[in-house]
């Protein structure tokens, strides 16, 4: 069996109805799969599991068999201590990480046909290769239009109350702060989707009041942040002495440098590189909160972000995530509707984002005109085509009833 099979199995829930346990006998019951992740590092992210009835959120890495973890050194590489499952088709042996801790493994179960599973496999590839999982594509290509105005709208606004709720959580963590909330956010958006999470974990880790208390140098606050995220290099003494010093004085431990991706990323994209962008962003930026908004145009907003080699994409990027996401939330929070309307109608004046989900639906003769396209197409993949929700859709609910109309 290819290890790409086994993952198609864990990913579609092939394994319901099958009892799973490790290899030392503890019930394993499978919440989330996890994000795909298809950098370098563990193969899911983000899963969640229950081992003897105790919650696991962690990572998950899948192998043919058990003695391909050590074959593929993960037992020497720190990202993969965040492993809470090895999922194998055959358990040979034991696992360790790089701490000398056991990895909990499970010997999967599942439908053992061969034939079915390959099946099932082969046609999921060809028609993800053609139009991912748009269950409509076929329609939209011979109709454009059933995808109307209206319904991007509705899905623009939902994309923006999904980023609402997530800044609400913040406000919890951060006990009511607007500013360190905001400051968590740029942090996870500085590590453009493939460092994220770490970046994110960064920002939890080194509180703002620290920062605050240096910000008027770049030296120290570059120390602090390197420190922090553990990517001073052994050539950087002066960093590392400053950072040991305000280690020292604020009670900090550094994050492990093993978290951090770096395979297939562009220099301008790697973490060392974000971090010192980051930093040079908070040494510039005073009162960063109240101009993100008390400032009505996205391009007067631009030079607030304008750091070294940070293109004009990448400020795009950071304004759709966060600066307008903020504006809609504190407009929404103020209960001000003119306000979270001209949030809205904000993302029509930034340029619409291009990877392959986008594109995916330019192939579909879908127009993506701005933001607010590309954002509303995003939400709409993510949240209804990958979920097979099109009965909660406008485009799938069309669809359907012109097919039930067909029947008689």
């Amino acid at each position: 069996m290819p290890e790409i099979l086994l993952h198609y199995i864990w990913e579609h829930c092939l394994w319901a109805g099958f009892e799973q346990f490790t290899t030392d006998g503890r019930r394993v019951e499978i919440l989330s799969v996890g994000e795909h992740n298809r950098d370098s590092g563990p193969d899911y992210s983000h899963a969640r599991i229950l081992l003897d009835g105790k919650e696991w959120v962690g990572n998950v890495e899948i192998h043919v068999t058990s003695s391909d973890w050590n074959k593929h050194r993960h037992h020497t590489d720190k990202a993969y201590d965040t492993v809470i499952l090895h999922v194998v088709r055959k358990a040979d042996k034991p696992v360790y990480n790089s701490k000398g801790e056991p990895i909990p493994q499970c010997q999967l179960q599942y439908p053992d046909d061969q034939d079915y599973l390959t099946g099932l496999f082969e046609a999921a590839q060809q028609m993800d290769s053609a139009v991912g999982r748009i269950g409509c594509a076929e329609q939209l290509l011979k109709e454009p239009t059933l995808l109307t105005d209206g319904w991007r709208h509705t899905l623009l606004r939902k994309r923006l109350e999904c980023k609402r709720a997530s800044i609400e959580r913040l406000l919890t963590i951060t006990k009511g702060s607007w500013e360190h909330a905001l400051y968590i956010s740029l942090a996870r958006n500085f590590g453009f989707h493939t460092n994220s999470v770490p970046f994110e974990e960064l920002a939890v880790n080194t509180p703002l009041s620290y920062l605050q208390k240096h910000r008027n140098s770049l030296f120290q606050l570059t120390a602090l942040l390197m420190g922090q995220a553990g990517l001073i290099r052994p050539d950087e003494q002066d960093l590392r002495k400053e950072y040991d010093f305000l280690r020292t004085k604020f009670s900090l431990a550094p994050l492990e440098p093993g978290i951090w991706k770096h395979a297939r990323l562009r220099p301008q994209n790697s973490p060392e590189l974000r971090i010192r962008q980051f930093a040079q962003l908070l040494y510039q930026s005073d009162n960063l909160l109240s101009k993100i908004l008390d400032t009505p145009r996205m391009e007067d907003l631009v030079p607030l972000f304008a750091v070294d080699k940070m293109g004009r994409s990448s400020i795009d990027i950071l304004l759709i995530n966060t600066v307008i996401p903020y504006k809609y939330a504190y407009a929404v929070y103020r209960e001000d509707r003119n306000a979270a309307e001209q949030a809205l109608r904000l993302m029509e004046s930034i340029a619409p984002e291009n990877n392959t989900i986008v594109r995916q639906w330019q192939v579909l003769g879908q127009q993506v005109r701005n933001a607010a396209d590309s954002q509303a197409l995003l939400h709409l993949y993510q949240n209804y085509c990958q979920h097979h929700e099109c009965i909660n859709c406008e485009v799938g609910y069309t669809v359907f009833q012109r097919r039930q109309l067909s029947l008689f």
